[in-house]
């Protein structure tokens, strides 16, 4: 969208400090002059910024930048690992899990969507009307038929939109992006491989790695643009046979947790550059729909020409989490996630695979999703404002590109673990930033997820927690 593309360039200009807080922005007249655009789709552009409190409004006068918020999480936060390393990260995390997920808990630990955010009526009403049409889908399942071709259809239709044509032969419909994950790896290692992933990563990639006897090996990754290849190419240099990385396990778009993108440019070479050396690059695609860019970013599959990108993504982050309905495609190694399917869980349920389909069918989907990118960039926008507000001058934060979470990165002399425990007891849950890191790094880091509608709930909780860090 119009608007979108000019609310974006300007939230780069501010992010890196061209505009400074007290920097009156263009008039809307000279703007749309300047840009060739209507006055309405700059007001929409201003408003946009404004809602995701990056300027403010002045009776009269104009636009400005609002106050400058916590300073950037400085690119490559993550140092190289020396070696792979096994993981060991599953019975700390569940302990922090389950601690936040206590009642009365403020929601800023687990990084899922409100549940007004979610579809659930709209999906209450596909449920029945497709139960009166297709009696017979409850009556059973199959081994032999993973996939409901009206999902496959509905899935192809939406990746030639993304510019990544898939192929109906390639996909496995999958209980979760995580299953699907774990598929591919399955696909692809035996224990005691190296596989390569992000620094920090997402904790639950830590955790089927620890499951499946897997070492991780931490690649250096820039909070804007994501994995660094250059690193990637040193650490893919020594073959698998000889102790070298068997697969990459990345998110290249609105990584978690640092919501970065990874540029068109970087994706290309990396498919270039793993296919060249047959090490297999799992990519989790979740959150690409909920990208903050001027067009929903192409996944690395699209550029890959070789079968070796297998591209798993579910539909928890932008309709419902309990649906567990995810997908992957495959490319050439299909035929072996098919067999890792059928011996692991069989069919996901076929029921709720046409459900989706008639969701990502209707007219009103993509309408949802550009509704839930505009509330989740408002509701990072808050809170990164409320850190800057309550929290030590020291701290930095992440500028998300995409999803809804927040990385912050306090003085090094603060253990986040331990603030976890006194956090608990006030009350506010978040995920320490060990949980991201096989060794044990960013022990002065922590993630906060945005899922939920600003309050002034949440307000005072970072205002507590930023008083925790304080003392």
């Amino acid at each position: 969208m119009l608007y979108e593309n000019l609310a974006n360039e300007f939230a780069t200009l501010i992010g890196s400090g061209q505009l400074q807080p007290g920097d009156r922005l263009p008039s809307v007249r000279h703007l749309a002059r300047q840009r060739a655009l209507s006055i309405s789709t700059v007001v929409q552009a201003l408003r946009t910024l404004e809602s995701r409190g990056m300027v403010e409004a002045r009776p009269q006068s104009g636009y400005y930048v609002r106050r400058r918020p916590a300073r950037m999480v400085e690119a490559h936060a993550g140092a190289p690992a020396a070696a792979p390393v096994a993981v060991g990260v599953s019975r700390r995390l569940v302990q922090v899990l389950h601690a936040n997920e206590a009642p009365g808990m403020v929601p800023l630990g687990s990084a899922l969507p409100a549940p007004e955010l979610q579809l659930g009526p709209r999906l209450n009403r596909l449920y029945a009307s497709i139960v009166r049409r297709h009696p017979g889908l409850l009556a059973g399942s199959s081994h032999s038929n993973l996939n409901e071709a009206p999902l496959l259809h509905a899935i192809t239709r939406r990746a030639l939109e993304w510019g990544c044509p898939l192929a109906a032969d390639e996909l496995v419909v999958t209980n979760s992006c995580t299953e699907a994950m774990a598929l591919c790896l399955r696909a692809v290692t035996r224990p005691g491989d190296t596989v390569a992933v992000e620094s920090p990563t997402y904790y639950v990639m830590l955790q089927l790695l620890e499951s499946m006897g897997l070492r991780a090996l931490e690649i250096p990754t820039h909070p804007l643009s994501g994995v660094s290849v250059d690193a990637l190419e040193l650490a893919t240099r020594k073959p698998a046979a000889e102790g070298g990385v068997s697969a990459c396990l990345l998110i290249p778009s609105g990584a978690n947790p640092l919501g970065s993108v990874m540029p068109d440019a970087a994706r290309e070479r990396l498919a270039e550059l793993l296919a060249a050396r047959n090490v297999a690059l799992i990519e989790d695609d979740i959150y690409g729909d909920i990208c903050f860019t001027s067009a929903r970013p192409r996944p690395i599959h699209a550029f890959d020409k070789s079968g070796n990108t297998m591209l798993c993504t579910s539909f928890s982050k932008t309709v419902c989490p309990s649906l567990r309905v995810g997908f992957v495609a495959a490319g050439r190694r299909a035929a072996e996630v098919v067999l890792q399917k059928t011996l692991t869980s069989g069919k996901t349920n076929p029921l709720t695979q046409h459900v989706i389909a008639g969701l990502m069918e209707s007219r009103g989907f993509d309408l949802h999703l550009r509704t839930l990118r505009r509330r989740f960039a408002e509701q990072i926008a808050r809170t990164r404002d409320a850190v800057a507000r309550h929290f030590p001058a020291e701290t930095r934060v992440t500028d998300p590109q995409g999803g809804f979470v927040l990385w912050l990165e306090l003085p090094r002399e603060v253990d986040c673990t331990a603030l976890h425990r006194r956090a608990v007891k006030e009350g506010i849950a978040f995920v320490p930033g060990e949980m991201f890191s096989a060794s044990g790094q960013y022990r002065n880091c922590l993630r906060l997820a945005c899922g939920q509608p600003w309050s002034g709930m949440l307000d005072d909780a970072i205002r507590r927690l930023g008083k925790l860090v304080a003392d």
